[in-house]
């Protein structure tokens, strides 16, 4: 057991403190690089590392998403003596951009952020000098690190996954999302428009918001879009809709190709990704001899979908099980 980390359980008392001193002092040590990806779109990554680290994080983001945002996640990881790598996904964060409005949420193929995941750590988790390697997934990212372990034989010792991206809400009935994605498909100007009811980013009021419980860090994060315009991802395109309902098949379809020590923490109060997908996976996975950890999701509590960004007392229950979970699997 490692120690349960009380700073986890308080922060947010006193947060502006915690982020404008621990938490800058602690960015100013990143390493930030590139890659190209798939079709040329360069695909840029952080590292923060040290001496002695002998195992290491691989942090696989959710859409929309930058490595800037999980400044704080990689500070708690770090601590705890763990060198950590952020991979900003093509279409978003620092990386490069598909379509010339870049508020658009756009793929080509989902696989491409698969192919750029393994790319990655290919080149820079394999050759690195860490005894251990652990991935942590939240939503989209929970996808695309899924079907990474699903695809290849590879050296990942165990992956934790927050509100994964197995199936998507849509508050319309099956039958018409299908009709209305192929219908968008063969129009190119649709297939590459925001999906209904999405557009450009704006800030919403943290009242309306249905991602964080916590007003320090929703604030926070949209600080970080707020400063720098270039991160801005508005709605997904039709085109990426289709992607992810795909590809949220795709993982269930293989759910039992993969024996990868895996948890999944869900949100108890999530609106963004269809918990039953969870549930379902959970099953194929335990029917094919290789249950996730404790053979079902572990739901958080009054948790909306960001857990890592959700209050302190929903955060720290979270943390402290990835860890313990991760530590298990030295």
């Amino acid at each position: 057991m490692f120690r349960r980390n009380k700073d986890w359980e308080s922060r947010e008392s006193a947060f502006a403190a915690f982020s404008m001193g621990p938490l800058t002092d602690f960015w100013r040590q990143r390493e930030e690089a590139e890659f190209t990806g798939v079709d040329n779109i360069p695909v840029r990554f952080v590292r923060f590392h040290a001496e002695g680290h002998d195992s290491v994080i691989v942090v696989c983001p959710g859409r929309i998403e930058s490595y800037v945002k999980y400044a704080e996640l990689a500070y708690d990881l770090f601590q705890l003596g763990y060198d950590v790598l952020i991979i900003d996904h093509r279409g978003q964060g620092r990386s490069g951009r598909m379509l010339a409005d870049t508020h658009r949420g756009h793929v080509v193929n989902f696989s491409d952020y698969v192919d750029d995941f393994a790319a990655f750590w290919q080149q820079e988790v394999v050759p690195g000098p860490w005894r251990r390697r652990f991935i942590l997934a939240h939503s989209m990212g929970g996808a695309i690190a899924t079907l990474f372990l699903q695809r290849e034989e590879h050296n990942c010792d165990a992956i934790a996954l927050c509100a994964p991206m197995f199936g998507i809400i849509i508050h319309l009935p099956d039958w018409m999302v299908r009709h209305l994605l192929d219908w968008a498909e063969g129009h190119q100007r649709l297939r590459e428009n925001y999906a209904i009811g999405t557009g450009r980013w704006h800030a919403l009021p943290f009242s309306l918001n249905v991602l964080t419980h916590s007003r320090a860090r929703y604030r926070r994060n949209l600080r970080f879009y707020a400063d720098e315009p270039q991160l801005r991802v508005g709605g997904p395109t039709w085109h990426w809709v289709r992607e992810g309902i795909l590809a949220g098949e795709q993982v269930l379809a293989g759910a039992m190709q993969d024996a990868t020590p895996m948890l999944i923490i869900q949100a108890e109060e999530e609106r963004v990704v269809d918990n039953r997908m969870h549930d379902r996976f959970c099953e194929i996975r335990a029917a094919a001899g290789n249950p996730c950890e404790g053979g079902k999701p572990l739901v958080i509590e009054g948790a909306y979908h960001e857990i890592l960004f959700e209050e302190d007392a929903m955060r720290s229950v979270a943390l402290n099980a990835i860890i313990d979970f991760f530590e298990r699997h030295h």
